[in-house]
């Protein structure tokens, strides 16, 4: 965005700040990506052709359903996760065919592994915002390379802490 105004080939209104809420949710699909590198963004258009090889003649249909019903599924969840004191900044959502051809979830949605989670209270754009997300493991990882991916106990109980915190404020209960 910052280059050239885009995200994911989309473009945004000018002078958003960092962290600043879009005027509407947008959608990025990306390929799978192998076992330890990152999933690949990718257009619409490019979600079209991809599935079309694997699909002959449903290419288009099947992206506008998963298009379709990830903006649906984001929106409602937003919304209540919002109700509940937590904007989901971003989430993925992965998408496979039942035996019937139909469009149906294939995956865990809506998990600080899966998504972005920042408290409400206190939201200022402008700068990151604090999260309940696995972005804390991430970070100390980050700052710490060379240590073989083995995380202190103080920070898998810091990051099971902010697990837990955002699992009590969307459900409203505590977890057995």
């Amino acid at each position: 965005y910052q280059e050239n105004g885009t995200v994911c080939g989309i473009h945004l209104p000018e002078g958003l700040q960092e962290s600043e809420k879009l005027p509407e949710p947008i959608y990025t699909p990306s390929t799978k990506a192998e076992i330890g590198d990152h999933d690949e963004n990718i257009s619409f258009e490019q979600s079209v052709s991809h599935l079309e090889k694997y699909f002959p003649g449903k290419g288009e249909h099947y992206a506008t359903l998963i298009r379709d019903y990830t903006i649906a599924l984001y929106k409602k969840c937003a919304d209540y996760a919002l109700s509940r004191g937590i904007i989901i900044a971003d989430t993925k959502f992965e998408f496979g065919l039942d035996e019937d051809g139909n469009v149906v979830l294939g995956d865990e949605m809506l998990t600080p592994d899966s998504s972005r989670f920042w408290p409400a209270q206190g939201y200022e754009p402008g700068h990151s915002q604090p999260s309940f997300d696995k972005q804390f493991a991430r970070d100390w990882l980050t700052a710490h390379p060379g240590n073989d991916w083995t995380l202190p106990e103080e920070i898998v109980e810091k990051t099971i802490d902010k697990y837990l915190q955002s699992y009590e404020m969307l459900t409203g209960t505590k977890l057995q």
